[in-house]
């Protein structure tokens, strides 16, 4: 791969630039602040992207790049693949996505993967290399290789890094013990204690505990539920009752008024009858005196028998029938009286034939006779008397008895009314109330039991009955409070259960998640045990050999042998044939083993022939190291494009020197 063009509308400090590259050589020159570091990393960014994350920097790539002014933020970039096809990549660097054109300007930007992530993914696609393996290997950005003494056994690390796992910040050893760490801080073991997973077991044990115990409370939920189903069923049965009873209640009241009337009415008539028959009594009382008053009238009695009855009638007139009697009674004795002195007279004038005699006993019984006559005269004179006072009498007794009649009858005309009212309000029960009664029962009859309903239908005192069922249902509607009451608070404790459960699901959450990261790092660590395992037996040796090579080219021939293994690290080939530690190598030949080893992985990491691309990479290189370099570069790398940053002019003379073509791109402020 060959970068050919960079055109720069705005990135960071540099705005309206564009560069043309040889295929070979590039000497990028600049002082410092001139802004090659940026134009390194707008070639960076704009085949990856520019990234918002800070990744514990102050400021994200997008931060420190933004236009200075305002500038248009975006970019392109032109190269050629080893296959000799061309590309261009646009990209405004506010979006996640450039737009890449083949040679004819054809868009084919949808021909490749897009992640959501890190978006279009053509380069990777094209070269195999990542962002990852650009930074680690093809491009040394500035201060990269440079050291001094004090760094220099970070710097031998680096290097064993490198040649051990491919990426110079990665220690095997290191990694491993990190993950270890990471695994028992971060996660734990079962025989761990007070670590997350071992927390995590620990709340998940009490949470399921506390949950088992609520589950019987959440039992007792469902039974007092059923309770309260039950009761509310039981309450609003009787309420139904309550109600059946009191509109039974008011169609009785309404039916007990209507009686009350036809009680009253018949006290009215019962009254007016005991008068009737009162009245009538008297009337009868007055027909018979007048009754017998006209059979008195109608008798002939003697002058001193009237004188006798007219006294009798005048002191008391009710009873002059029975003093009428007495005196008949004695009328009888002037009969007797005459009969006697008759017979007398018959046997003294038998006895003694004497005519004188007879006459002389004759005399009484004609002063008998004669009173006889003399006290009937007077009784017919009496009795004319007594007749019209009996006349008037019975006058008298005509009125009353009429007065009577007229009141009894009056009475029994008013007794004619309430009669009739007593009909119309029994018509009035039977067709209007008791039709209503049934329409109400019926009303009723699939909401009760029909039996109950029949009961309470002819019950004698509502009331009563009412007060019973009302009194039952306050009964059940306290122990409805009371079960409520106990559910309410089974259902706080149900709440508490159900933030439980919520607990519990985010401990198992929390618990697959550290069982996830504990596989994750189990698997790292054996991907890491295989990788490392397969670099070290197939890949490590070729770098080491590759190492050797370059390592004797740029030293002239005084190093010959590098070699890296785990005990000793990376061992170095000393002219007289010992070996030692690299860490006994000056500053300089450390640098010049690090370089050879990112050069190495150049030739390894893509089927393109990549750039080498090197910013401020020789700063503490003395003329010959740096001749040594460049020439072997010129000599081992001839089919990669070569792009050199630099504030010096050494690199210009060296290749000026030893005669080498280049293209020289000066940066001004």
């Amino acid at each position: 791969m060959k970068i050919k063009n960079i055109k720069i509308n705005s990135f960071g400090n540099i705005n309206n630039k564009e560069y043309n590259l040889s295929e070979k050589i590039n000497l990028i020159y600049g002082k410092n602040e001139a802004g090659k570091s940026t134009l390194l990393k707008f070639i960076h960014n704009i085949l990856y992207g520019t990234s918002k994350n800070k990744k514990g920097k102050i400021y994200s790539d997008y931060d420190l790049y933004k236009p200075w002014g305002e500038g248009d933020f975006s970019g392109k970039i032109k190269y050629k693949l080893d296959s000799e096809e061309e590309f261009e990549v646009f990209r405004e660097f506010g979006k996640k996505n450039p737009k890449i054109y083949n040679e004819n300007l054809e868009d084919i930007s949808k021909q490749f993967n897009i992640d959501k992530n890190i978006g279009n993914e053509f380069f990777f696609e094209q070269t195999k290399i990542d962002e990852f393996m650009f930074l680690s290997s093809i491009v040394s950005m500035q201060q990269q290789v440079k050291l001094n003494k004090q760094d220099q056994n970070i710097y031998i690390q680096k290097i064993a890094n490198l040649a051990g796992t491919g990426d110079d910040n990665i220690s095997y050893k290191k990694a491993i013990d990190k993950l270890n760490k990471k695994q028992l801080d971060e996660i734990g073991t079962d025989r761990s204690q007070g670590k997350p997973i071992n927390l995590v077991i620990n709340k998940i044990n009490k949470y399921e505990k506390e949950i088992e115990d609520l589950e019987n409370v959440k039992q007792n939920k469902y039974i007092i539920e059923e309770q309260i189903k039950k009761l509310n069923n039981e309450i609003e049965k009787e309420k139904l009752k309550e109600k059946y009873l009191k509109e039974l209640k008011e169609k009785k009241e309404i039916e007990k008024i209507e009686i009350e009337k036809i009680n009253l009415n018949k006290k009215v008539i019962e009254k007016n009858e005991k008068i009737i028959k009162e009245k009538k009594q008297e009337l009868n009382l007055l027909l018979n005196e007048k009754e017998k008053n006209q059979i008195f009238k109608e008798q002939k009695l003697d002058k001193k028998l009237n004188r006798k009855i007219n006294n009798k009638i005048n002191n008391n007139s009710n009873n002059y029938f029975n003093k009428i009697n007495e005196l008949k009674i004695n009328n009888k004795i002037y009969f007797i009286l005459i009969f006697i002195f008759t017979v007398l007279d018959v046997l003294t004038f038998i006895l003694t034939k004497n005519t004188s005699l007879l006459l002389i006993s004759l005399i009484p019984i004609i002063g008998i006779i004669l009173y006889y006559f003399i006290k009937k005269n007077n009784i017919k004179k009496e009795n004319k008397k007594i007749k019209e006072k009996i006349n008037r009498i019975n006058y008298e007794l005509n009125e009353k008895i009429s007065y009577l009649e007229n009141e009894i009858k009056l009475l029994e005309k008013n007794n004619e009314e309430p009669i009739k009212e007593i009909e119309r309000i029994h018509e009035k029960i039977n067709k209007e109330i008791n039709m209503e009664k049934q329409r109400i029962k019926n009303k009723y009859i699939y909401k009760i039991n029909n039996d109950e309903l029949n009961i309470l239908f002819n019950c004698i005192d509502f009331s009563e009955v009412i007060d019973n069922i009302q009194n039952l249902i306050r009964q059940k509607e306290l122990n409805l409070n009371t079960l409520q009451f106990n559910k309410n608070n089974i259902i706080d404790n149900l709440e508490n259960l159900v933030n439980i459960e919520e607990l519990l699901e985010i401990e198992k959450q929390n618990y697959d998640e550290l069982k996830d990261k504990n596989d994750k790092i189990n698997t790292a660590r054996i991907l890491l045990s295989e990788a490392y395992e397969k670099m070290k037996n197939n890949v490590t040796p070729k770098f080491t050999s590759n190492l050797s090579k370059n390592i004797m080219q740029i030293s002239n021939g005084k190093y010959k042998k590098v070699t890296v293994n785990d005990e000793e690290g990376i061992i170095v080939e000393l002219p007289n044939g010992e070996y030692v530690s690299a860490e006994k190598l000056s500053g300089g030949t450390i640098e010049q083993l690090y370089l050879s080893l990112r050069l190495s992985m150049v030739k390894e990491i893509s089927n393109e022939n990549m750039p080498i691309i090197l910013d401020e990479a020789f700063a503490y290189y003395d003329d010959e190291r740096l001749e040594n370099t460049l020439k072997f570069l010129i000599d081992n790398f001839n089919k990669n494009q070569i792009i050199l940053f630099t504030c010096t002019n050494r690199e210009r003379q060296i290749l000026d020197k030893i005669n080498v073509d280049y293209q020289l791109i000066e940066l001004v402020d």
